[in-house]
């Protein structure tokens, strides 16, 4: 930094003595002469300064010139901004509680300061504090421009806290200030789906068309919104262009490698205990490893779960990329020569989209994470089957369908061992029809549950079991079921529980009721491994078709219905008599499950052979 930057009241020798400090001098001792020259220097003349270190990463150096200048001028009208700017340099250093006192010293000192208010909220909420972020976002004087950001920021943090009422309400307040945000509504839109709240679009925000909303929705809402293929590839492929920009330069050769055995990368955020671990393990295991040879890139929590060493110990080669950003996770991927990755996030929370941009492999296919288009241009295939993307849909998808040579699902032959459970245990009645359904509520749409309503008033003597998801939705669920005649004790809620406890409840149940547009995947895997029936309705989406496969793989197609009325008249059929339900029970008893859908030997062979085909040699 050149002196004659400094501020001209400055002798030259005291000019050029502060400059060096920020070109990276040793901070002095001499604190007393550091605050003397800080007493004569406006604050605008230190900001490049401090600046500069900090684009140099020396926010150490910037952190204590702003201290020095803070002691030195306690009366100066700037001293809000400098309190601002320390606040800002420490929470980059992850100091959020020195952060979250500048800021108030800020505020303190210029209440008007809103962007203070922002980041003493986010502060907070760094800290584990998210009762007294919302607490500084409320009283916070707002101009309309901070006040959409703060209901944003208010939004997001009660979401997390699971308050998707009190966030759908901050989210449209938001988007009726300023509609042009289609990151909040794609928030609002699946804030109203996990709390219920039907219909789900009825114009509450003037000027968004429902064919907006629906584009905006986000990946996952949208899949719970429709079954049209090519809305839902309209939809990500927005998200994408705002997410996700092209990486510089593509990383992988374009005709592949020559390596004896093929080289196959997993890379997940989920190798723990999460539903993806739970199916894709043992086919890990199973990999032939004379003919392949096994990576996992792991950016997963160390959970310390017994799946997750399972997984682990089920890979040639495990390597954490948690604390890599994309590009170096792609330049590790492209110095192992990876000849096949398989991305198994999609869309889902710790997706690494940026890396697979690199194409750091020279074939990259996504599988079960994200069950709908996905029109990345570095992506060439998604992993399915020919019942989940049928021929007359595959056009509508990106990247290419790669059909295997049977069920699309992954899955472990292992059973865990289960508690004992009964009907008494989990506040069931022993003497009625129980229907269950134990997705996410966010899956449940108006019509399916007007469907639900339908056939509990035509099968009196059932009821209906269904998770504890959250209770916004619970509520919101039972005041419509009031509404169509139904009563709420016809509704059962269940707890989350631990995986063994969950898994050993579906053999309370008598029918597993499915939803749609978004089916249950590894949820209906296990209901029918339990020998629990389930009922469907598939349309044209691969999400609303993964529970049909399953029911085709297992033999019991007249369960795969194609209408509400079918679905409806199926329910009740069974529900009202008792010989067709012990009939329809039996049918999965035995090794049904064992022998079709968790035969993962012969998954795995089915699987490697789909990766013989595509793989690329020079």
């Amino acid at each position: 930094m050149a002196p004659d930057m400094l501020a001209p009241g400055l002798a030259p020798s005291e000019r050029a003595w502060f400059a060096a400090l920020f070109d990276g001098a040793p901070w002095p001792e001499d604190a007393e002469r550091l605050r003397a020259l800080c007493a004569s220097l406006p604050l605008e003349a230190l900001l490049p300064l401090a600046e500069q270190a900090s684009r140099q990463g020396r926010r150490v150096t910037t952190i204590a010139a702003y201290r020095a200048w803070i002691a030195a001028n306690p009366g100066s009208p700037q001293l809000f901004a400098a309190w601002f700017n320390l606040g800002v340099e420490l929470a980059q250093t992850r100091a959020h509680a020195a952060a979250a006192r500048a800021y108030a010293q800020a505020l303190a000192l210029q209440p008007k300061l809103d962007q203070a208010a922002v980041n003493l909220g986010l502060a907070l909420e760094a800290q584990g504090q998210p009762d007294a972020a919302l607490a500084v976002w409320d009283q916070a004087l707002q101009s309309t421009a901070m006040r959409v950001a703060l209901l944003n920021h208010r939004g997001r943090l009660l979401d997390e806290k699971k308050r998707f009422t009190e966030a759908e309400a901050a989210l449209r307040a938001s988007l009726l200030l300023d509609r042009e945000q289609p990151d909040v509504v794609q928030h609002w839109g699946h804030a109203r789906q996990k709390a219920c709240i039907w219909p789900l679009y009825a114009g509450e925000i003037p000027g968004l068309s429902p064919e907006e909303f629906s584009l905006q929705i986000g990946p996952l809402g949208t899949l719970a919104l429709t079954d049209d293929v090519a809305l839902q590839r309209r939809s990500v492929a927005g998200w994408l262009e705002r997410k996700v920009a092209p990486a510089p330069h593509r990383l992988a050769p374009e005709r592949g490698y020559r390596h004896e055995r093929i080289r196959v990368g997993y890379l997940s955020s989920d190798f723990c205990a999460h539903a993806m671990s739970f199916l894709i393990v043992e086919t890990l295991e199973r990999h032939d490893r004379t003919a392949f040879e096994v990576f996992g890139y792991c950016s997963s929590p160390e959970d310390g779960s017994t799946i997750r060493a399972r997984v682990i110990a089920a890979l040639d080669h495990h390597i954490p990329i948690g604390n890599l950003d994309d590009a170096a996770a792609a330049h590790r991927i492209r110095a192992d020569e990876i000849d096949i990755l398989i991305d198994l996030n999609g869309l889902t929370k710790g997706a690494r989209m940026h890396t697979l941009r690199h194409k750091p492999a020279p074939v990259q296919a996504t599988y079960l994470g994200y069950i709908g288009p996905l029109p990345l241009p570095e992506l060439d295939y998604v992993i399915c089957d020919d019942w989940v993307i049928p021929a007359d849909q595959a056009t509508h998808y990106a990247p290419a369908p790669l059909p295997l040579a049977g069920l699309y699902q992954a899955n472990d032959s292992r059973m865990p061992e289960l508690p004992t459970l009964s009907r008494a245990s989990e506040g069931l009645p022993v003497d009625r029809f129980v229907f269950c359904c134990f997705s996410h509520h966010y899956k449940i749409t108006e019509a399916m549950f007007e469907s639900w309503c339908v056939i509990l008033r035509a099968a009196p003597e059932s009821v209906l079991w269904i998770v504890e998801d959250t209770t916004d939705s619970r509520a919101n669920l039972l005041a419509r079921a009031a509404s169509l005649g139904v009563a709420g004790d016809r509704f059962l809620f269940a707890p989350r529980v631990g995986p063994a406890h969950y898994m050993a409840r579906f053999a309370l149940a008598d029918l597993f009721l499915d939803t749609a547009p978004y089916n249950a995947g590894t949820v209906a895997s296990d209901a029918l491994r339990m020998g629990l029936p389930i009922l469907t309705l598939s349309g044209r989406a691969f999400a609303s078709r993964m529970a049909g496969a399953l029911l085709h793989a297992v033999g019991l197609d007249d369960f795969v219905t194609t209408s509400q009325a079918d679905y409806v008249a199926r329910a009740v059929a069974v529900a009202t008599d008792p010989a067709a339900a012990a009939a329809l029970r039996q049918r999965l008893a035995g090794d049904a499950w064992r022998r079709t859908i968790g035969d993962s030997a012969g998954f795995t062979a089915r699987l490697e052979s789909a990766y013989r085909a595509i793989r690329l040699v020079p």
